[in-house]
């Protein structure tokens, strides 16, 4: 009896053995996972801030011009030989160049836009005609990588987009003290542009706010209204069975195909306006419903049925259970799930392309019916461009659309901690 006992024993502890080592590999595995994900993310984040932290600040050169009344009369504005004015202000600066071509080399120092920013000033004040005007100019993009740093001296001049003479001209320029970096505030406040110096994000911005608007006002109260009544009033039959698979199926649709449906539906049988934001709008509410619906069921759910009961023990109507106690209760589930929806609405890229929020827009839309870009496609649009000055740029809005994802889900994590209930 005591051998047997003796033999019991050690199968159990063996047993235990066997368990506690299995429990530290799984635990060992769940830890080394989790550092992975945590080293994929640095790396991640650590690629994008690298690359892209260039952009947020932009070289800038200061350069004073005589406005020529000669050239530029207050009769004839906005018209006016204003490349000409910073021709003749640049030359000033360097030392002296022969040669027309060789002079209108040293003008593409400054920025492409820079002659009209020149113009938008004196059409802003006439009376500085006849005057110097004192410009704070963004350099061109060859110059603004020259000042960053990266464009390499050593590199053999075939190989360079600046000649050792054009870097000269602005060594010179910078010696003088005209060379500045400061933070890019026209990465946030300008449009989008062909040359990388001048180039934004606030058309894509405005529009990715449009559309997200309209896919609140559309997916919000559809899909609360359909959650609701397929969780408290629809009959349990095969219908609202086949309804239940469906939408789970929605959710887990590739977003092209909502893309190709909004291509066909909305631009070809409605005819709505290409590249407009309601349109991307109205595509990603299609998108962001079945979430929306699957979370406030799932909030639903989760009060508790003494909830229903004790309403309905006091007199209360089912609508008047659901509207006046239930819901209310399941709200804070119901707004997490929609923050979440909006915010993977927010970087969705593939529908918005079909419908043609992929286009050049110059100027940032007044409406959701203008044609505009959105942050994930003007990040495509970027990272498709041939410039060198638009890889920092590309990233650095990848950071800022990170920045705002990271805003959204932290929005709704507040949310649930502050109004959730513990039952």
């Amino acid at each position: 009896m005591a051998r047997r006992s003796q033999e019991l024993l050690s199968i159990v502890r063996s047993g235990i053995g066997r368990r506690n080592r299995a429990q530290i590999v799984v635990q060992a595995l769940g830890i080394s996972a989790i550092l992975f994900a945590f080293l994929t993310l640095l790396v991640l984040l650590g690629s994008l801030v690298a690359s892209g932290y260039q952009a947020f600040t932009q070289t800038h050169i200061e350069i004073q011009v005589y406005v020529d009344p000669e050239k530029i009369k207050e009769d004839k504005l906005p018209r006016g030989d204003f490349r000409g004015l910073l021709q003749t202000a640049i030359l000033e600066v360097l030392p002296p160049i022969e040669g027309r071509r060789t002079q209108r080399d040293a003008t593409k120092i400054l920025s492409n836009g820079a002659q009209f920013t020149l113009r938008d000033r004196i059409v802003e004040s006439p009376e500085l005609i006849g005057r110097n005007v004192v410009l704070n100019i963004p350099a061109s993009d060859p110059y603004d990588q020259l000042n960053k740093g990266l464009i390499d001296r050593d590199t053999p001049e075939e190989y360079r987009r600046l000649s050792n003479r054009e870097i000269a001209w602005f060594d010179h320029i910078k010696s003088s003290g005209a060379v500045s970096k400061p933070f890019n505030s026209a990465l946030l406040f300008n449009a989008d542009s062909r040359f990388p110096e001048l180039a934004g994000l606030r058309g894509a911005l405005v529009g990715s706010f449009w559309a997200l608007l309209v896919c609140f006002l559309i997916s919000f109260p559809v899909g609360i209204g359909a959650g609701v009544y397929l969780e408290e009033f629809a009959p349990k039959n095969r219908m609202s069975d086949l309804i239940e698979v469906n939408i789970n199926n929605l959710a887990a649709v590739p977003s092209v195909v909502f893309g190709l449906l909004a291509l066909s539906v909305f631009l070809g049988w409605f005819g709505l306006p290409r590249s407009a934001p309601f349109v991307g709008g109205m595509t990603l509410a299609l998108m962001t419903m079945p979430t929306i619906i699957i979370a406030t069921r799932a909030a639903l759910k989760a009060v508790p049925p003494s909830i229903r009961e004790a309403a309905l023990a006091i007199g209360a109507s089912p609508q008047q259970v659901v509207f006046g106690h239930v819901l209310p209760l399941a709200m804070p589930g119901i707004l997490t799930g929609t923050i979440i929806g909006l915010a993977q609405a927010l970087g969705e890229t593939a529908p918005l392309l079909l419908i043609g929020m992929n286009a050049f827009i110059t100027s940032a839309p007044v409406t959701p019916f203008d044609s505009a870009t959105s942050l994930p496609t003007q990040i495509f649009i970027w990272a498709d461009s041939p410039e060198r000055g638009f890889v920092s740029r590309t990233s650095a809005a990848i950071l800022v659309l990170l920045m705002f994802l990271i805003i959204m889900n932290a929005v709704a994590i507040v949310l649930r901690q502050k109004f959730q209930r513990q039952w």
